[in-house]
């Protein structure tokens, strides 16, 4: 299974674009997958840069309702004519930062007509590549709620990112992970997929939201993933630059930054 990372925060490859978002794309022996899109049509124009046809993708499945994960997918919508999108429900909620800024999907609603696919229990898109869509939380230190609210009619709520969910990639030596921002918590979501696949885990890639957290956060994350071991760790997005520092000062050369362009295998 091949990676190719369409758009993050950062690049360092000349020709290719960056920008505060995320999106992956994803090549199995049978199928083309896109998780997230970014928050513009950077993904497509980095596509082409790429020689990757979005056109062919065969499904899109969005983490979380955010406008830098999902922000395009209108654009992805008018491009590809067949695509079904996979996400949850609460990933069209009306997703605030603070009481003024919206920061939500804004899908349209006539491009999407049709193929919305809302996801509620753990599902197979092709063989050992899962969408799990429910996160425990085990670990509540190690979530990401503060200053997201969600508006419900005209009151507003914390937002707990019920809307998120993960992919997973169960193979023979360990499970991998791709995460794009991890709200519910990066080891909330490596403890979900364990306890689902009953494996250790060979690879974490995404966001781990802790860009400014306390250094007692970072610390016992760095710490959760020492313990784990996973053969590597692909830091991106969220997570933040100098916490990817912090990472590879610990952990060495398991870690690598997944910026745009990047290209990996699982």
């Amino acid at each position: 299974m091949k990676v190719t990372t369409l758009v993050e925060n950062l690049t360092y490859k000349s020709g290719l674009l960056a920008e505060h978002g995320l999106s992956f794309y994803i090549e199995t022996e049978s199928k083309k997958i896109l998780f997230d899109t970014g928050q513009s049509d950077v993904f497509v124009r980095n596509a082409q840069a790429l020689g990757i046809d979005l056109t062919e993708v065969d499904a899109v499945v969005i983490s979380h309702g955010h406008y830098d994960h999902a922000g395009g997918l209108n654009t992805f919508l008018r491009l590809n004519q067949k695509a079904k999108v996979y996400l949850k429900r609460a990933a069209l909620a009306d997703k605030y930062h603070g009481t003024s800024r919206y920061i939500g999907a804004a899908v349209n609603s006539s491009l999407a007509s049709g193929r919305i696919v809302f996801v509620d229990d753990q599902l197979e898109l092709d063989r050992g590549l899962f969408i799990i869509p429910q996160t425990p939380i085990v670990n509540p230190a190690d979530t990401h709620f503060k200053g997201f609210l969600v508006k419900k009619e005209s009151l507003f709520e914390e937002d707990t990112f019920e809307d998120e969910l993960f992919l997973a990639v169960d193979s023979t030596d360990g499970i991998s992970i791709i995460s794009s921002c991890s709200h519910r918590g990066i080891t909330n979501m490596v403890e979900t997929a364990k306890s689902t696949f009953k494996k250790e885990i060979k690879a974490v890639v995404g966001g781990f939201h802790l860009q400014g957290c306390s250094p007692e956060q970072l610390e016992e994350t760095i710490s959760y993933f020492e313990q784990q071991a996973p053969k590597s760790l692909g830091i991106c997005h969220c997570t933040g630059i100098d916490r990817y520092g912090a990472f590879v000062q610990w952990l060495g050369s398991t870690v690598f930054y997944n910026s745009t362009g990047t290209t990996f295998e699982l």
